[in-house]
């Protein structure tokens, strides 16, 4: 595993892909005036970090502030390797002044920080609230934190105690670009900057928070007298010193109660004063450390540069750079100083530099740090060790090289798509840059803000295409000329983006943080990170120079001779690789995209370089091939190094045994989103170089198998092992890199929230969602590549816990080291990465942030070379296909992953949510299981269907197949397949579940009124069941909602069963005159009854008959609680009811009844909730109420009731027509209509009320009786209301029961009407008007016997004597007695002749 660190280092670019950063403008008035001619200073830069910068559990923990300054304008920006800074970028500008380069200075108290800003007309001093009082609390757990400039905009600017005007006596030197500037101990302001006069001004602020003036002083070599100037001087202070004595560098040491100031000035001297004395107390010639040069002694100094650097273990160094035409020279100084207080000069090291332009350096206690830009303007850094470097062998830093000024189209691919991708490729183009560039090409135009990766793409897309457009004066042009015409419009497009981005890429300075050993590079646009170089990338990447110096050692190896044959091999290598020409290099980046053969591409590039060896690389590289004395043994530890492959997965969870702070520590390091892009584009970098380096050496490997014997392999054997084993090594090695390049190359897709939660939605049911590796990223503030998300979202915790683990690593020291944290994240995540490796974290990551057109891509790519992980990979690719719609495909991908399963860790992990025991026993079957649960949350029941039926064959025990059945029957039921759900019912294995499904099956399809199906499936050796369950479904549910009832009359029918048939419907009426007392329940049980006796009509009359259902009774459902009674214990079952037994007869007559209830719910609605379970003697008073004498009169007969209330309702009906007023009337033709009359007579000579009489009158002609009772009960009831008797009715019941009439007009008192009748009566009986009594002969001895009401004419006669006093009843009494005496007369008379005659 390539672990191994070298001494060089690789630049990462630091910009992300984000909008344009936005800074707060902030504009400073010093109420100053532009000086007129005043020089235009360089662009500078630099940076600051805080003291505890390197101090895991502190709220500063890798953490800085850099910033550049251009004319006016001061821009600061902080940043956070740990965590997201909010409002960290400020802009100052000061009106009418020029920031000088370097004339920034930061420092920091317990409480502030404070920044220190020289001009070429003022000072200014900005106090902001340090990070450690923000944020108090050691454990910091936000992901966002708040920077230091969030207030700045409260400072107050213009406040005299922190901004003070440079006075011009003594004044600034003009021009000079040198300054410096630190706190007192007392927390004084001081600037340092040359004078006018030749010297050192000194200007003091007050302590920020002290009323106080500000002060000035100057440092004068011819003096050590105190000169303090308050304010404006009347005249200048001149002293003997030249221009050659001006300071072109300052420096500053501070002590705990001085300061000392170091001057390398322009007479190549060093001088160093004290603050606190104004004295200096040391001067140096710098000359005296350079080789002898007059010319170079006698002229001033221009471009030296002074730095200081203070350790415990070395005090203060000093490093001079004395920049001298044609050559440059470091010279690095420790400061001794003596007992007699004394100071000198102890010379360390002395370090030549190249001829290029020097743009800054920087000192540390052990090396110096440089950098330069040659006249190509290309970035040249470089460090040395100044104490242990007897070669003076400057290390190398490869920077980043800029994007290549042309982008090649091949023929095959679309122009515009080519340029989209080199311009926003990873690391290629500022955002900055690309909307300058937009800018400009759409000349002008609306200022563009706030663009998000996409929109800038699209924006860009639109302009250049808007640009050809407009360019277009054909009509008509081949495809041909319309690619050319896209490729030179692109390519002026992308030309200007180079223009832009070569310009924000100009160095200005570099930024070393000792503590932590961070060294980033500051640009003009943006800021770079230095991270260490690999030895294996060192050897591959480093000059050639270098390469011949590490002939006496090389990390790779401690074995000499190999160390010897890895340099050559390294050497044939890098020949290989500058004589690969593009065209070359795309064949083997097509064959890999394509997943072709890497060896059989090789070949093809070997012979393209055979067949152009024009400047003989070939032969070079054979003849270096001769001195390797072992190439496999050199190609294997080459090999060794670059693998990345682990045996074991990476343990997790080792953050949890750590104390609750180092956890909260541990979970932030690293986590701004700038970490995460640097520790991708760090990988980014690596699998860049590893690739071109495993190509080459495959390409070498050809070779050696090209030239066979010819090339001295040392031991026997070696050639048959590098084509049997070394090649294919090469070849894995290859692919893996192309694979973890293109992943930390690929941009990840923006996903909505609702498609994240969804996705997680889906994932909960494989009890995976709380795996840390599906969570979801919803913080990305920037688009990534697919390694920065899973570094972010799952990798970043786990590594940073790994490396605190393990004892003797970065992490574990008192001080952050960043290169050493740098190398060990990158190898760990490599290692996840590495498609070889048993873990398979990342593709989960993938999975469940969507991003699945990733995610397919690289399963593609490994798919022809790589065995681990097989499974797991088919599983998660029908993930996303399932995503993507294609569950068929997805159904295909789970099949294949299942032959993997309980030999993979993420299929181990999928099903061990699931019971240990049977997953144990049966994991493919449990893995089926959590495959079937996931499709069926996707909503595939087709699918569904297919995977159960392949898993029956897995499933060995009787509770799986169950199972499987079930499912098979409920997808099939769902999908309405109710034939092929009938015959899984079937299969089903258990009977429980059977018959759960087998009841789904009958309340599904009665619910889809599919009633055919149901009742045409044969259910062998199930019929009972299928009756018991529509039974309860028909006793438990609502009537008129389902149709239970009449889907089990269906069935018996279906089965020729009449009686159960007739049963069935017979129970269904009885309970929708219980339950549904509605007119349209009472026309469901009429037609019930009426299918009851069909039923039992089609049967022989012997069997024709039914056990009546108990009339409310509770039906026991199968899985029914028991009933309790109120003191909670269950109730004694109700005693056995006696069977009744229904014949034919029996029905007709409910029958009847319920057609009774029917009419009367149709002839008053609001009557249906009563008559609903009415009995016969109910329903007769309701009809009766209703004036439906008809049907009531018919419902007496059948059930053998008494006919008097009926006659009795239609006399009061009578009664209340003759009585009432024309409503009462109008009301009557309703129910007189609803009655069968004979005939009625609708005229205006007849009414309502003559109606009623007529059908009363026709009722008791219909009605007889032999002792006319329904008359009586008329007349009765006409008496009692004191209604005169009809004479009709009178005459009827005369002849019926003359005595009766009587009898009721005694009862009611009316002693006139009864003596009329008893007088008629007698002369009825002597033979006048005999017919109008019903009797057929008069009185005569040969007539029957005839009869008086004796007692009744007694109590009349004994009425009207008691009542002498009116004289109509004593006439009456008198006829009366005068009649009875005639009628005794001839009884007597009558009563002899029959005598006689006998």
């Amino acid at each position: 595993m390539a672990a191994v660190l070298e001494r060089s280092f690789l630049e990462i670019c630091g910009f992300e892909r984000e909008t344009v950063q936005r800074f707060r403008d902030i504009t400073v008035n010093p109420g100053v005036n532009s000086l007129p001619g005043a020089v235009k200073y360089p662009d500078s830069a630099g940076g600051f970090y805080y003291e505890e910068s390197g101090k895991l559990l502190s709220v500063t923990s890798n953490r800085f502030i850099h910033w550049t300054t251009s004319g006016d304008a001061l821009q600061l920006v902080e940043q956070s390797l740990d965590t997201n800074l909010l409002n960290n970028a400020v802009r100052l500008r000061i009106v009418n002044c020029n920031l000088l380069p370097g004339g920034v200075h930061l420092q920091e108290t317990q409480s502030h920080v404070i920044i220190l800003i020289v001009t070429n007309q003022s000072v200014h001093r900005v106090v902001l609230p340090h990070p450690a009082r923000m944020y108090r609390s050691e454990l910091v757990t936000e992901t966002q934190m708040q920077s230091v400039f969030t207030d700045i905009g409260k400072v107050d600017f213009r406040d005299p105690q922190n901004s003070y005007v440079i006075p011009s006596i003594p004044g600034q030197f003009p021009n000079s670009t040198a300054s410096t500037a630190w706190l007192s101990s007392e927390g004084e302001a001081l600037f340092a900057l040359p004078s006018t006069s030749g010297g050192i001004l000194i200007i003091k602020l007050p302590p920020h928070d002290v009323q106080g003036s500000v002060s000035i002083l100057e440092l004068k070599q011819s003096s050590v007298m105190q000169r303090f100037l308050t304010g404006w001087m009347p005249t200048a202070i001149r002293g003997d010193q030249g221009p050659s004595d001006l300071p072109l560098s300052l420096a500053v040491r501070q002590l705990e109660n001085d300061a000392f100031i170091f001057a390398l000035c322009q007479d190549h001297k060093l001088r160093m004063w004290s603050y606190k004395d104004q004295m200096c107390l040391m001067v140096a010639d710098m000359m005296e450390y350079m080789p002898v040069n007059r010319d170079v002694k006698h002229s001033s100094g221009q471009g030296h540069k002074l730095r200081l650097s203070f350790s415990p273990s070395t005090g203060l160094c000093l490093g001079v750079y004395l920049a001298v035409p044609k050559r440059g020279q470091f010279c690095v100084f420790q400061l001794v100083s003596t007992e007699s207080n004394r100071y000198s000069l102890d010379h360390i090291s002395s370090l030549f530099a190249t001829q290029e332009t020097l743009i800054d350096f920087s000192l540390t206690s052990t090396d110096v740090w440089a950098l330069w830009q040659d006249d190509e303007n290309q970035t040249i850094v470089k460090y040395i060790n100044f104490e242990h470097n007897q070669a003076a062998q400057w290390n190398q830093v490869f920077v980043q090289p800029p994007p290549a000024e042309e982008v090649t189209v091949g023929e095959e691919d679309d122009p515009r798509e080519a340029y989209l991708g080199s311009l926003f490729s990873p690391s290629q183009f500022t955002t900055t840059a690309l909307v300058k560039a937009l800018q400009i090409y759409r000349r002008g135009g609306e200022k563009i803000l706030d663009l998000s990766w996409e929109a800038l793409k699209k924006e860009v897309t639109v302009a250049v295409e808007n640009e050809l457009q407009g360019s277009v004066t054909e009509y008509e042009f081949s495809q041909e000329e319309y690619r050319q015409l896209q490729v030179e419009f692109w390519s002026k497009f992308y030309a200007c983006c180079l223009q832009y981005q070569e310009a924000l890429s100009s160095p200005l300075a570099l930024h070393v943080n000792p503590r932590t050993a961070m060294v980033c590079l500051l640009k003009k646009g943006y800021i770079s990170f230095l991270i260490p170089c690999f030895a294996v990338d060192h050897l591959y990447l480093c000059s050639e120079g270098h390469l011949s110096n590490e002939e006496e050692e090389t990390p790779v190896t401690d074995d000499p001779d190999a160390a010897r044959d890895i340099l050559q091999l390294v050497q044939c290598l890098r020949l290989i690789r500058e004589s690969v020409t593009e065209e070359m290099a795309c064949v083997m980046e097509k064959a890999l995209e394509h997943m072709q053969s890497p060896e059989r591409a090789a070949e093809q590039v070997l012979e393209c370089l055979l067949g152009s060896d024009h400047d003989n690389v070939i032969e070079d590289v054979q003849n270096k091939m001769q001195a390797i004395q072992n190439p496999v043994n050199a190609m294997t530890i080459l090999l060794r190094e670059m693998n990345y492959e682990i045996e074991t997965p990476m343990e997790d969870n080792l953050g949890a045994v750590q104390p609750l702070n180092v956890r909260m520590s541990l979970s932030q390091l690293f986590g701004s989103s700038a970490a995460v892009h640097l520790v991708g584009q760090a990988v980014c970098q690596n699998a860049m170089t590893r690739f071109l380096l495993c190509r080459d050496l495959l390409i070498l490997q050809q070779l050696y198998l090209h030239l066979g014997g010819e090339v001295y392999f040392g031991e026997d054997g070696q050639l048959y092992q590098l084509q049997q084993d070394l090649v294919s090594r090469t070849s894995h090695c290859l692919c893996s890199y192309y694979l973890v390049r293109w992943a930390s190359r690929c941009l990840s897709t923006a996903v909505p929230m609702d498609t994240l939660e969804a996705n997680l939605q889906h994932l909960s049911v494989l009890d995976m969602s709380d795996s840390a590796a599906l969570t979801p990223n919803k913080s990305v503030s920037s688009p990534q590549t697919v390694v920065e998300l899973f570094f972010q979202t799952v990798a970043r915790k786990r590594i940073i816990y790994q490396i605190y683990a393990q004892p003797d690593t970065p992490l574990t020291q008192a001080v952050l080291n960043w290169s050493e944290l740098i190398a060990a994240i990158s190898v760990y995540l490599l290692q996840h990465l590495w498609p070889s490796n048993p873990g398979f974290l990342f593709l989960e990551c993938m999975m469940g942030n969507c991003q699945y057109t990733q995610l397919q891509e690289h399963i593609r790519l490994i798919s022809p070379w790589c065995q681990v992980n097989v499974g797991s990979c088919r599983f998660v690719l029908g993930q996303c296909y399932l995503a993507t719609g294609e569950g068929h495909k997805a159904l295909q991908c789970f099949q294949e992953a299942a032959t993997e399963v309980g030999k993979e860790e993420f299929l181990d992990r999928l099903i061990g949510g699931s019971d240990e025991e049977e997953a144990a026993s049966a994991p493919r079957l449990q893995y089926y299981n959590k495959v079937l649960r996931l499709l069926e949350d996707v909503g595939l029941p087709e699918l569904v269907i297919q995977l159960s039926t392949m898993a029956i064959s897995e499933a060995t025990d009787v509770r799986s197949q169950a199972a499987l059945q079930t499912r098979i029957f409920k997808h099939h039921l769902d999908l309405g397949h109710n034939k092929q759900a009938y015959e899984a019912l079937t299969q089903n294995p258990d009977p429980c579940r059977q018959l759960d499904c087998l009841r789904q099956l009958v309340v599904v399809l009665c619910e889809r009124s599919q009633l055919h199906d149901l009742v045409e499936f044969p259910y062998v050796n199930l019929h009972d069941e299928v009756v018991t369950i529509i039974e309860s479904r028909a006793r438990a549910v609502d009537l008129m909602t389902h149709n239970y009832y009449e889907l089990l009359y269906a069935f018996h029918i279906n089965r020729h069963n009449y009686r159960k048939a007739g049963t069935v419907m017979f129970e269904y009426g009885m309970r929708l005159g219980r339950e549904v007392r509605t007119l349209n329940g009472l026309q469901k049980q009429v037609n019930c009854y009426l299918c009851a006796l069909n039923c039992l009509r089609l049967i022989r009359p012997e069997y024709a008959w039914i056990v009546q259902p108990v009339s409310g009774g509770v039906y026991e459902r199968p899985g029914a609680s028991p009933k309790r009674n109120y003191d909670g214990e269950c109730a004694a079952n109700p005693a056995g009811h006696r069977i009744e037994i229904l014949e034919l007869k029996d029905l007709q007559k409910e029958y009847i009844l319920a057609r009774n209830r029917m009419t009367l719910a149709q002839h008053d609605p609001n009557s249906a909730a009563i008559a609903g379970n009415a009995s016969a003697v109910e329903m007769v008073a309701l009809l009766i109420q209703a004036g439906l004498f008809d049907a009531a009169l018919s419902l007496c007969q059948t059930f053998k009731l008494s006919l008097p209330p009926v006659f009795e309702g239609l006399a009061f009906k009578c009664i209340k027509l003759q009585y009432g007023g024309e409503a009462i009337q109008s009301e009557a033709w309703d129910w007189l209509a609803a009655n069968q009359l004979s005939s009625v007579i609708s005229t205006k000579e007849s009414s309502a009320t003559d109606e009623a009489w007529r059908l009363l009158s026709s009722y008791l002609e219909r009605y007889k009786c032999q002792n006319g009772q329904y008359h009586r009960c008329v007349i009765n009831k006409l008496l009692s209301h004191g209604v005169p008797i009809p004479n009709w009715l009178v005459n009827c019941y005369k002849e019926i029961d003359a005595a009766g009439l009587l009898r009721l007009y005694l009862n009611y008192d009316l002693l006139e009407e009864a003596a009329e009748l008893v007088l008629e009566f007698v002369d009825a009986l002597l033979g006048k008007g005999h017919q109008y009594f019903g009797i057929e002969r008069p009185l005569s001895a040969t007539a029957p016997l005839v009869w008086l009401p004796y007692l009744a004419i007694d109590q009349l006669l004994q009425a009207l004597g008691e009542n002498q006093s009116n004289i109509n009843n004593a006439n009456l009494h008198q006829k009366l007695q005068d009649k009875l005496a005639l009628y005794y007369k001839h009884v007597s008379q009558a009563t002899i002749r029959r005598q006689q005659n006998t």
